[in-house]
């Protein structure tokens, strides 16, 4: 029985699939972008012929560097909030116009088409029917307006 000389290219191959799998597995995109540093290396063993430094110097820039660009990104995009506000979210800041009497304890308002029942942000201070009055919060099925 002779041994199987693989060649290095191959060998980045195998970990580069391993690092995709540790990828699907556990979500963790560290994974993928080691995966491909392990490409790059195998591109540098296969088609140019590097000698085993330059594989792995190629390996750690390339994950190093993918690492460095992409995680801030990543880490930015997960904290913005979505742009498009739906739901009662999408109310906030609308305008509307005052059906009935709007003070502290209470009124009616025409908001995004709908009647709603709404109340007065600063409770000393009412709207009377027909003024436009700015939505700033929603508080069950009552608009807070000022």
């Amino acid at each position: 029985m002779t041994g199987v000389d693989i060649d290095a290219w191959l060998w980045w191959l195998i970990g580069a699939t391993a690092l995709g799998i540790g990828l699907v597995i556990t979500a963790m995109p560290e994974l993928g972008m080691l995966a491909v540093g392990a490409v790059a290396a195998a591109v540098v063993s296969g088609i140019f012929g590097g000698g085993a430094v330059a594989q792995v110097a190629v390996f750690a820039v390339v994950s190093t560097a993918l690492i460095a660009v992409v995680r801030p990104i990543a880490r930015r995009h997960r904290s913005q909030r979505p742009e498009l506000a739906t739901g009662v979210d999408a109310l906030k800041g609308k305008q509307a116009v005052v059906l009935e009497r709007v003070d502290g304890s209470g009124g009616r308002i025409k908001l995004a088409g709908e009647v709603w029942s709404a109340r007065a942000l600063d409770t000393g201070r009412s709207y009377e029917a027909g003024q436009e009055v700015d939505v700033v919060d929603i508080e069950g099925a009552t608009a807070i307006i000022m």
